[in-house]
């Protein structure tokens, strides 16, 4: 397993979204992910944990997490991802399922 570890800085002037509730989407399983989003104090920053049984693909990891982020502009929002070699399509559709239910207001 390898552990990856990201943060990103509220942008001046960005449009920003949080995490209003706590979100968990997709299924730990060969080929697979899960995502757990949540509201946290982070200082209006986002941070993201990655375990992942595929070792060496941190590049391609911030890739995708930099692409998400520009999408969503989350901030005080922590994200853990537990993965078991799914491919950074699946992983941004994971992504942007949580970020969608987690943001969405509810009447």
């Amino acid at each position: 397993m390898e552990t990856l570890n990201f943060r990103f800085e509220t942008p001046a002037g960005a449009r920003l979204q949080q995490a209003l509730r706590a979100q968990l989407v997709g299924v730990v399983s060969s080929g697979n992910l899960e995502v757990l989003i949540e509201p946290a104090q982070l200082a209006g920053g986002c941070e993201i944990e990655v375990k992942t049984a595929a070792l060496g693909f941190g590049a391609i990891w911030q890739a995708v997490m930099d692409d998400f982020q520009a999408r969503w502009k989350l901030h005080d929002t922590r994200i853990a991802i537990n993965d078991m070699g799914a491919t950074p399509a699946v992983v941004s559709l994971r992504l942007d399922q949580a970020a969608q239910s987690a943001t969405e207001s509810r009447a």
